[in-house]
């Protein structure tokens, strides 16, 4: 029974993507970019659905036009969460670019990509980005620039940061967590390590209901700032917005904690 539902929601998953698909060469062509988003909203609603995903925000109000998201980096559930309650043009490696279907509707959808490790490929996205929230577009990125443990977070990168005070436009930080039916860490949800797409699919798709948390941040102004106090001053916002979430302390939990609260 079990696999036959598994079965039926990966064929579910794969219609999704098609359609999305579809609706980027057919449709986005003809409509304006508040349509696309509300389209994106739309679509990412269903995959969360489709995977067991429900979303709760809490914490400050979202700001409503233009401006930079930055969120801590789980898994690659983290871009439908936020397009559900926030839809936004995303920044992605370009390895994501290859990636079998999800990679083409990505690059469809107007995912913008950067080539880790290479200076101009950086600078030329930094300018895209500027210009992108300049003209009144909301751009989300991950500046740890990988997926961590739940509870565990990175150092923020702060170059990105570099395009919301050229574009004069303020700074949102959320927080990202999934939790079980028990109130604990979601075991399937991380996207680490070695793990594959599909396998981690498979571990959602086969796992307990999941329960998106979403703690949105007060807002950070960009004047007067610059590239690394916005990234430290974000990244305080997103490891206090963990800390208080954070399970009961126990085991791993316990040192998680500890390296978050430090």
């Amino acid at each position: 029974m079990r696999a036959t539902l598994t079965a039926w929601r990966l064929a579910c998953v794969l219609g999704l993507i098609v359609r999305g698909l579809c609706t980027c060469v057919f449709i986005f062509p003809w409509i304006a970019p508040a349509a696309r988003m509300g389209h994106i909203q739309r679509w990412s609603l269903r995959v969360l659905r489709t995977f067991g995903v429900t979303v709760d925000v809490a914490g400050a109000a979202p700001v409503p036009g233009n401006l930079l998201l930055v969120a801590n980096h789980v898994s690659w559930v983290d871009v439908f969460v936020i397009n559900a309650c926030l839809p936004s043009r995303f920044v992605a490696k370009s390895e994501v670019r290859r990636w079998p279907l999800i990679g083409s509707l990505a690059a469809l959808a107007g995912t913008v990509f950067v080539t880790r490790g290479q200076r101009s490929s950086l600078r030329d996205t930094v300018a895209t980005l500027a210009a992108r929230l300049g003209a009144g577009e909301r751009i989300a990125c991950f500046p740890e620039g990988t997926s961590a443990a739940q509870g565990k977070l990175r150092p923020f990168n702060s170059n990105l940061f570099e395009a919301a005070i050229a574009a004069a436009v303020p700074v949102q930080a959320l927080a990202l967590s999934y939790l079980d039916d028990t109130g604990g860490w979601h075991a399937s949800v991380e996207y680490i390590a070695d793990m594959s797409l599909a396998d981690s699919m498979l571990a959602i798709l086969n796992g307990k209901p999941i329960r998106a948390c979403v703690s949105a941040q007060q807002v950070l102004s960009t004047a007067g700032a610059t590239r690394r106090t916005l990234a430290l001053a974000a990244h305080g916002q997103v490891a206090a917005a963990l800390a208080s979430r954070m399970p009961p302390a126990s085991g791993r939990d316990a040192a998680l904690h500890e390296e978050i609260a430090s």
